[in-house]
C-alpha cells in the first residue's frame, strides 16, 4: 500500500488516502470515485511530499538535531503519546459498536450496499484487491490505524 497525502483544491482540506499504486489513484481519481472527506468535491490531487528515500543495510545515519523533545529508544513524546491514546479510545469505542465477520469482511460490505442484507457497522479482514475493488464499486471502506485481533485470538 502507498499512503499519499491529498488536497481538495476546492477547499484546501488536507486528507491522507492509502493506495495499492499510483496507477489506482489516478484511476479513482480519473473515475470520480476519490472525494474530499469534508466536503465532497472531486478536486483532489497529490499534495507535495518528502520522498521516503531508503538508505543501505551499510550506511548509518548522522544523529539528526534535537529540535523538540526526541523520539528516543521507541518512547514517544507526551504529545504524541496522548493523541496515538485517544486514537486507539476511539477506534476500541468505534469496534464495541461493531460485529467482527473476519474475512468475510468484502463480501459482507457487498452484500449490505446492494441490499442482499440489513445494513450494519462491520468490522473484518480484507486484502489491498478487495479494498480497491470494493472502492472501485462506490461502497466506503477504510483501514483501521491499529490491527485488530481477531475474537478468540486475544490473549
Amino acid at each position: 500500500m502507498i499512503v499519499f497525502d491529498l488536497v481538495c483544491q476546492a477547499a484546501g482540506h488536507r486528507f491522507e488516502g492509502w493506495f495499492g499504486s499510483t496507477a489506482d489513484f489516478n484511476a479513482q481519481r480519473e473515475s470520480g470515485a476519490l472525494r474530499c472527506p469534508q466536503c465532497d468535491s472531486a478536486e483532489v490531487v497529490k499534495a507535495p511530499m518528502a520522498p521516503n528515500l531508503a538508505r543501505k543495510g551499510n550506511q548509518t545515519l548522522a544523529p539528526a538535531p534535537s529540535v523538540q523533545q526526541p523520539v528516543v529508544g521507541g518512547t514517544a513524546t507526551p504529545a504524541v503519546h496522548e493523541v496515538l491514546t485517544k486514537l486507539a479510545a476511539l477506534q476500541a469505542e468505534a469496534l464495541q459498536k461493531s460485529r467482527w465477520v473476519g474475512a468475510g469482511f468484502a463480501e459482507q460490505s457487498r452484500a449490505m450496499h446492494y441490499g442482499e442484507r440489513d445494513a450494519e457497522v462491520i468490522h473484518g479482514q480484507a486484502t489491498a484487491k478487495e479494498a480497491r475493488d470494493l472502492l472501485d464499486e462506490g461502497i466506503a471502506v477504510m483501514p483501521l490505524p491499529f490491527p485488530v485481533a481477531p475474537p478468540g485470538e486475544l490473549n
